[in-house]
């Protein structure tokens, strides 16, 4: 008989038939969920190093058969090639369970780690509100979400990439908070009417074989921040609700729900002054037991976000677990609490000795670990992990990945999720662009800007300006602390005075990179021009300023007027700022 049962079979009777067959250790193991570092040409991370243990290891010894891959392959092919020696490695281990991979996004302009990856060999679209930008009253928009989850699904599929850790549906109510830029926007409507298709691109019209299995998240909706900090951090812990608007944040899970998304992951943070436990979404029963299974009718995967129950170093930096709420827990206890919550698995961690301890110590039913083990086993067997898609084609990688028929799918919707704010009706700055400008630049190579006109050195010998800068952030300490864009949304004064003093000289089109919101009054006012983008490239940028009918992006989030008006909202409610400079929805 196939160790596996016949894949003919229905998949529930191929898990009631392996499930048994599992040591208890082969069972913990499938509940944890681990980071897989890929070093470059695809190799594994070897033993003996400080940072990291042997991926070899955590296979072979933990029986972990879950990943979470990090680093940003040259070739499609390398990674392949790192997956099938995963996979190699995984079916001489007990009953050769296979390895299920998963990655945070992988087509963005922003790297993040533990948030986002820039695109690498894979094809380079917006990011997720550049998407969300096209979908604001334009059904048109969801079909190139869609596209776009289905292009994406071919490349990591091609690589071995199973599981996405994404959609990020939560709503950016708080227009300080440091991950905005991977939601879709602040409108629980549209997010989940684009997360639901993004939804349906990855998993395709029936899940199967060829499906990559999204991971929704942040349940029950991150966003809502204390003054706008990330709970990655002990001064972020506390989600908070002025408004009484927690169920507003619930609605783009009920339509992620309906698009079949088959795992959740709850946030880190505890919510305060609700009806919920004051503990993180991860150990908090109320929220992932009655709530998300019981009242909202999820069935599938919960997979807690990563490092709720063990300290660790990130990148140089010490942090401790994100076990808000439940910090004077041991890690035995934390992971019971998780488990009694409705958890199915934890991510970032590789401690599966602690629930083997907990069973055998009569302090966690072993059923319990059964019901989570086999919701595990059944997303492999219906992935085809455990027949003919447990390898992949290395040589057909490199023809799948990253292709030009993905790039310029993508490329068009770069320059399409570009959003006109402000239009000069005359002079050098009204689009189409004239030929023959003398044009000054910031932000734009001098190669590229050669395409736009006869490029100067400073403003006072151009007929044009055109100035590309990110949304101003206040940077931060640390290793792992410093990639998050927190702080202030105002750039300096002086540096305001300098670009309002080039309006003032030149015309000046002034084009803002936007991560999360940003206040600029005075450059919107000065400037001739103003767009936005949510990653778009030099080229796709200058398309736009010679064909303005391609940008058609609206905008997902407020643009604030001041900070006194966003301390004066209130971090759940949407686009309740007084008086913003943009508001939500604008888009000429």
């Amino acid at each position: 008989m196939d160790k596996f049962k016949d894949s003919s079979l229905p998949v529930a009777e191929r898990v009631a038939d392996l499930l048994p067959r599992l040591s208890l250790e082969d069972k913990a193991g499938l509940m944890f969920h681990e980071i897989a570092p890929m070093l470059p040409g695809g190799n594994l991370l070897p033993p003996g190093l400080p940072w990291g243990v042997a991926t070899e290891t955590l296979i072979r010894e933990k029986r972990i058969t879950h990943f979470n891959v990090h680093g940003v392959p040259e070739k499609g092919s390398e990674m392949a090639a790192w997956h099938n020696k995963l996979q190699t490695i995984a079916a001489e281990v007990g009953l050769g369970v296979p390895v299920t991979i998963s990655t945070d996004p992988r087509h963005s302009f922003s790297e993040n780690q533990g948030a986002l990856f820039s695109a690498g060999a894979f094809s380079q679209w917006p990011e997720s509100m550049g998407l969300s930008a096209l979908c604001i009253d334009d059904p048109h928009g969801l079909e190139l979400v869609e596209k776009f989850g289905d292009i994406a699904r071919q490349e990591y599929r091609a690589v071995g990439i199973h599981a996405a850790l994404h959609p990020q549906i939560d709503l950016a109510t708080e227009p300080r908070w440091c991950r905005a830029g991977m939601t879709f926007g602040e409108d629980a409507k549209v997010s989940g009417a684009v997360g639901a298709a993004y939804i349906r691109g990855f998993q395709g019209k029936n899940f199967g074989k060829n499906s990559v299995s999204t991971m929704t998240k942040h349940f029950p909706g991150g966003g809502p921040q204390l003054n706008g900090e990330d709970p990655h951090f002990a001064y972020g812990k506390e989600q908070v609700y002025p408004g009484n608007n927690f169920d507003y944040h619930v609605e783009p899970f009920k339509d992620a729900i309906a698009a079949g998304t088959r795992q959740m992951m709850p946030y880190y943070g505890q919510p305060i002054g609700t009806k919920y436990e004051e503990v993180g979404f991860g150990f908090n029963k109320g929220v992932l037991t009655d709530l998300l299974k019981g009242q909202l009718g999820f069935e599938g995967v919960i997979c807690t976000d990563w490092g709720l129950i063990t300290d660790a170093n990130i990148l140089g930096q010490d942090m401790p677990a994100r076990a808000w709420g439940v910090e004077h827990l041991t890690r035995e206890d934390r992971i019971r609490k998780a488990l009694n919550a409705g958890v199915d698995q934890f991510g970032g961690e590789s401690c599966p000795e602690l629930i083997v301890d907990l069973v055998r110590a009569g302090k966690v039913d072993e059923a319990r670990i059964d019901l989570s083990a086999a919701k595990l086993l059944a997303e492999k067997f219906i992935l085809g992990l455990f027949d003919e898609g447990r390898f992949v084609d290395e040589a057909a990688a490199d023809k799948i990945v990253g292709n030009a028929e993905f790039r310029a799918v993508g490329e068009a919707a770069q320059r399409a999720g570009i959003v006109k704010l402000k239009l000069a009706e005359s002079g050098p700055a009204s689009l189409p662009l004239a030929a023959g400008l003398k044009v000054y630049v910031e932000g734009i190579t001098l190669e590229n800007a050669a395409l736009i006109g006869e490029v100067v050195a400073s403003p006072a010998e151009a007929d044009l300006a055109i100035i590309r800068k990110a949304a101003h952030y206040d940077p931060r300490p640390g290793g792992f602390e410093a990639l998050f864009h927190a702080g202030s949304l105002e750039y300096p004064a002086d540096e305001v005075a300098r670009i309002v003093e080039i309006c003032h000289t030149v015309p000046t089109i002034f084009d803002i990179y936007l991560d999360r919101a940003a206040i600029f009054p005075e450059i919107a006012e000065a400037a001739a021009a103003v767009t936005a983008n949510f990653g778009a490239n030099p080229l796709a940028f200058i398309y736009v300023l010679k064909n303005p009918a391609l940008a058609k992006g609206r905008l997902p989030i407020e643009l604030p007027s001041s900070t006194a008006a966003v301390l004066a909202s209130k971090s759940d409610v949407p686009y309740d700022t007084v008086a913003p400079l943009f508001a939500y929805g604008a888009g000429l």
